[in-house]
Order: C-alpha cells, then structure tokens, then sequence
C-alpha cells in the first residue's frame, strides 16, 4: 500500500524497507525534471526533514522526509536519467529506500483515496 503526504512525497513498504519518491501530482507540478541531489547511503533523516532536492524547468524543490529512517539505497538511474522522475513517479523514478526507524509513522500518512481528496481541493 502506498501512503502519502500533504508535501507529495510517497512511501511504499517492501518487505523491512520504505521506497520514497514524490507523487505524479508533484511532478505535474514541476514540470522537466533535470536534475535530482540524492542523499547517499547511511545519513539519517526524521519525518518532514529535507532529504533531496528536485530541479525542474520551473523551479528548485526540497523533497522531505516523510518517515524518520537511514537511507540504505539512493536510485542512482536518476543521476543519469533524471526524466524518470517525469515518466515513471511512482515506480522508475523512486529516490531512496529508508530503513523505517518508527513504522507508525507511516500509517499516519494519506492512503491513495485521501491523497487523491486532497489533491483535488487545492
């Protein structure tokens, strides 16, 4: 199950780890992604801390933390392929994989249908 927050960024769990990456909707928003600054493997985040930053056509954007965690694994395909970002959201273009320090923290987050709510009423 996908979960989402109210800054675009999801969280999907595979198996003890969490996939993050930002929504469709925020790539819509953005418009071209060109580039994406990753963190590398081991740093730590807690939720709604700065984890990356997108470029796009448009603009510079922070990509937060939404769940506290050490990265084990950045999809370094986007440092040669930031497009993936654009074409493939929320499956290519995922950022890092989190070991979760507090799952509950996910369950916290939007499912799918109130994502698809909130989005909708801005």
């Amino acid at each position: 199950m996908t979960r989402y927050t109210k800054d675009h960024e999801w969280v999907r769990m595979e198996g003890d780890v969490a996939v993050i990456g930002i929504s469709a909707y925020a790539v819509e928003q953005l418009g071209d992604v060109v580039f994406v600054d990753l963190p590398g493997a081991g740093k730590e985040f807690v939720a709604h801390g700065t984890m990356a930053t997108v470029e796009s056509a448009k603009a510079a954007s922070d990509v937060y933390a939404p769940i506290s965690g050490q990265i084990v694994a950045a999809n370094s395909a986007l440092g040669d392929k930031p497009e993936l970002v654009n074409e493939s959201p929320e499956a290519d273009g995922w950022f890092v994989k989190i070991k979760p320090s507090n799952k509950a923290e996910i369950d916290a987050l939007m499912d799918e249908a109130a994502y698809a709510d909130y989005v909708k009423g801005l």
